[in-house]
């Protein structure tokens, strides 16, 4: 078998159907899931560009499955932009396949994957004001627009109970009962934080399982970096990083946006006195998101989009001080605390949240 981190670019994208020949690569962007190349191939007088990654398999345990959720919603998303005049191949990723006909390329040991670049396109890695984050809610408020009338139930669950969060509550009761690193005494307000919420855990699962709000396809990880903009006219252009696109409902695209987009300081911040809820962002984000789905979300479901702002915010602290009590083992560190200062910070962000949840079903409704 092979080492995960030694392979021949050269030698993988030999099988894939590429247009023109091999010209270079060069490692690119800062994600640290996948690792991820672009390769220049030239046929002729044109150039063409295009993104290999090699999937992460230890997170991503069954990689058919994976590619099988990406290959049917970019399929979906095309036939949509098409009916809508756009232009598929700038509005969605484009699947490269090999030269057998599958969506990705196993080694041995490495699974690897290859899709189109978006030329002339950049993204944010921070939500630097109002309109960048006003136009990456239009883009996701459009991706599940043009999901509309897919059925997600034949998704997989490649990440299972992803964002249910009653399972990541039960997960850290578990770690607390157990406290292998000695770390429960110094966290006890934290605790006391996380077992006083505890009855948001169940709400949205619960308005699913009623059938109060329709189960959707999610993209689950609407940071403001997973939006391509126009290097022209700074509009958003596409929705990208569709590994955790799973079926859910809007309240977690959109909750996980507001949690990443809506903090005044770093996710990590230390001095909570510098951490607050950026409403003025709330509302940017919302009027981008609801512009472009209109009457495609009735009351009921819009109303769940602000309650799983405050969930998916509670949710993740959650699982970063359950990760703390744990010894650091699953987020990425690189300092002393950063879980705990991480879980902080988020529960910072609840409380506010909590305080002005009248005000931000106001700002729901009256778009």
């Amino acid at each position: 078998m092979k080492d995960a981190k030694k392979f021949d670019v050269v030698e993988i994208i030999e099988h894939f159907s590429l247009v023109g020949h091999f010209e270079g690569a060069i490692q690119y962007g800062n994600g640290y899931i996948n690792d991820t190349f672009l390769l220049i191939t030239r046929d002729g007088d044109e150039r063409y560009k295009y993104i290999l990654q090699r999937i992460n398999h230890n997170l991503f345990k069954d990689v058919a499955k994976l590619m099988n959720n990406i290959e049917l919603v970019t399929k979906f998303c095309k036939k949509s932009v098409i009916k809508l005049g756009g232009n598929p191949n700038k509005e969605v990723m484009s699947i490269i396949y090999t030269k057998e006909g599958k969506n990705f390329y196993f080694d041995g040991y490495n699974y690897f994957r290859m899709i189109t670049f978006i030329d002339n396109s950049f993204s944010y890695d921070i939500v630097s004001d109002e309109k960048v984050f006003y136009n990456s809610a239009v883009a996701f408020g459009k991706f599940a627009r043009l999901l509309d009338g897919f059925d997600a139930s034949k998704l997989y669950d490649v990440l299972p109970n992803f964002h249910d969060t009653r399972v990541r509550l039960e997960t850290f009761k578990k770690s607390l009962e157990k406290d292998v690193c000695n770390r429960k005494a110094e966290v006890e307000k934290e605790i006391n934080f996380v077992l006083e919420h505890a009855d948001l855990a169940p709400l949205l699962y619960d308005k699913l399982e009623k059938g109060e709000i329709p189960l959707r396809v999610t993209h689950n990880d609407t940071k403001c970096n997973n939006v391509l903009f126009d290097k022209d006219t700074k509009e958003a252009l596409a929705v990208i990083d569709l590994d955790t696109v799973m079926s859910g409902c809007l309240a977690f695209d959109f909750g996980d946006a507001i949690r990443s987009g809506c903090n005044s300081s770093t996710e990590d911040e230390k001095d909570l006195q510098k951490v607050y809820f950026r409403f003025d962002l709330y509302k940017a984000y919302a009027k981008g998101y609801l512009e472009v789905l209109g009457d495609l979300i009735n009351e009921e479901e819009k109303l769940s989009l602000p309650l799983g702002a405050i969930i998916m915010t509670y949710e993740c602290g959650v699982r970063f001080l359950t990760d703390y009590l744990d010894g650091d083992v699953y987020f990425k560190t690189s300092k002393p605390k950063q879980n705990l200062y991480r879980a902080r910070t988020q529960f910072k962000l609840v409380k506010d949240m909590l305080d002005l949840y009248e005000e931000m079903k106001e700002v729901i409704l009256n778009n």
